[in-house]
């Protein structure tokens, strides 16, 4: 797991308490597009499980993430794609 990936996966699992948590570093994928830089760690997925969402709506769930991980954004993470649900949503 990359620094950044780490970093997110540790937030993430402070402050939402995931049954299911897979980051995914898809900075390779972006290669000369915007925000991407030599190195990677930019471009990142989250597909995470939590009871946190429960009966959030989709927008709600992302604001969560988004606050979770409000610094890696500020250090560098260009692009978060976030697949967000409550548990039996799976």
């Amino acid at each position: 797991m990359t620094g950044m990936a780490e970093r997110i996966t540790n937030k993430l699992e402070q402050a939402l308490s995931p049954q299911r948590l897979n980051v995914i570093d898809e900075s390779h994928q972006h290669q000369g597009h915007g925000g991407w830089r030599e190195g990677g760690e930019t471009h990142f997925r989250v597909e995470i499980v939590s009871e946190a969402f429960a009966g959030k709506s989709r927008l709600d769930r992302h604001r969560l993430v988004n606050a979770a991980l409000a610094q890696e954004l500020a250090d560098g993470v260009h692009a978060l794609a976030i697949v967000a649900r409550g548990p039996g949503e799976a």
